[in-house]
């Protein structure tokens, strides 16, 4: 079914785009020609009219001059008085015009002589080029490899098929499984996106194509994939002053309002054995205070997540555990960097020793190409965490996924 569909497809594809193209080409055609005649009646316009004159000019000369010899042999004709009448005024008459006085007219060689110049080669030229045109693929260069479910998103992973194959671009499209037209949502060499806005338990179809080194046109499309999340969106808790929302709630941006505290998730959403992950958008002025990180439980009057229950970067790479900085740091976060924060469980009973706590998580925190991994110990059990930020200066914009 597949062969024989794809098959279909790609006749009525190839039928539309040669009559589109033989459309395009004989408007193209008739377009020039247009243009190549009136430049023939221009050139026939301008270089006729002065000769339209000349002849003009000429010709109402002969009349004038036929006219007065007429009138001449008149007056030879006549009787004695009326003779020298007739001669006095034809004397007078002659006097004032110049029979001589004639408009130059030009060489033959110098008038145009219009003519096409038509180069027979470019139909070698146009042959040339549509032999070479399109070409028919078995199979894409590329196929979606793996969807991953994510809160309000789906990691796509593709990879190439054909080893012969360099591909300069890659080109991913979505599209709800109930809409007809696909969008796209990635253009560039990497080979993995995440797709964001997705909604929960929806079908969603995605496919990609890549464009060869040095080319223009796009490969075939993959064969769809149909993937869903059945995760909840993580959001922002709305309504909470210093910070505003995006429609979806995953990106909040610190405002100009006078406000200090944390503002933490709507719900603790994230479970252990997921990956979180905050993308910084812009920035605004550090402070060592600031922090972006899990806790166990929502505590208000913090102004930070530098605290008991909760671990976190800081603006500047520094790394809190339940409120103590730790040896190892991390870059400073900037523009466009992304943190991620694993947690796994490693013990769910008394740990015996003299840390405090009596759960411990393993937490793994990566930030621009580095990580710093250590335990993490909570006085109770907890499936699932809040996430939290707080920013003292405006201009810092997370988004969470």
């Amino acid at each position: 079914e597949e062969i024989k569909e794809s098959a279909s497809q790609t006749r009525d594809v190839l039928k539309q785009h040669f009559n589109d193209l033989k459309g395009t080409l004989a408007k193209l055609l008739d377009e020039r020609l247009v243009t190549l005649l009136q430049e023939v009646d221009t050139i026939e316009q301008e270089t006729i009219k002065p000769l339209d004159d000349c002849q003009k000019l000429i010709e109402h000369g002969v009349n004038t001059a036929e006219d007065l010899v007429q009138e001449g042999e008149l007056a030879i004709r006549g009787g004695i008085g009326e003779q020298n009448e007739k001669l006095w005024s034809f004397t007078k008459k002659a006097s004032h015009i110049q029979l001589d006085s004639l408009p130059e007219v030009p060489l033959l060689v110098d008038v145009p002589c219009l003519s096409a110049q038509l180069d027979d080669s470019i139909l070698n030229i146009v042959k040339d080029h549509i032999f070479k045109h399109g070409t028919v693929a078995s199979r894409p260069p590329v196929q979606i490899e793996e969807l991953i479910e994510k809160p309000g998103g789906i990691i796509v992973r593709w990879c190439k098929v054909d080893d012969d194959f360099t591909a300069q671009d890659y080109r991913l499209q979505f599209r709800k499984c109930t809409s007809n037209h696909f969008e796209d949502v990635y253009v560039g060499s990497e080979t993995e996106f995440i797709v964001l806005h997705i909604d929960p338990n929806v079908d969603y179809q995605f496919r990609v194509c890549a464009r060869g080194d040095g080319r223009q046109e796009w490969s075939p499309w993959s064969v769809p994939q149909i993937g869903h999340s059945t995760l909840v969106p993580h959001e922002w808790t709305a309504g909470f002053e210093g910070y505003s929302l995006s429609s979806r709630r995953n990106i909040a941006l610190r405002n100009d309002a006078e406000s200090s505290g944390v503002l933490y998730s709507s719900a603790p959403t994230y479970f252990c054995g997921q990956t979180l992950t905050f993308r910084v958008e812009t920035v605004g002025q550090p402070d060592r205070r600031d922090s972006i990180g899990v806790c166990a439980e929502k505590q208000n009057g913090y102004d930070s997540l530098q605290r008991d229950q909760a671990v976190c970067i800081s603006t500047n790479g520094a790394v809190f555990v339940n409120g103590k900085e730790m040896t190892n740091q991390l870059p400073a976060v900037t523009s466009g960097s992304t943190v991620t924060f694993d947690v796994e469980a490693v013990t769910l009973g008394s740990t015996n020793n003299n840390e405090g706590g009596n759960f411990k998580l393993r937490v793994t925190i990566s930030s621009n190409n580095r990580e710093v991994v250590f335990d993490w110990l909570l006085d109770q059990s907890c499936g699932s965490l809040y996430f939290g930020c707080s920013f003292f200066y405006p201009g810092w914009k997370v988004l969470v996924f």
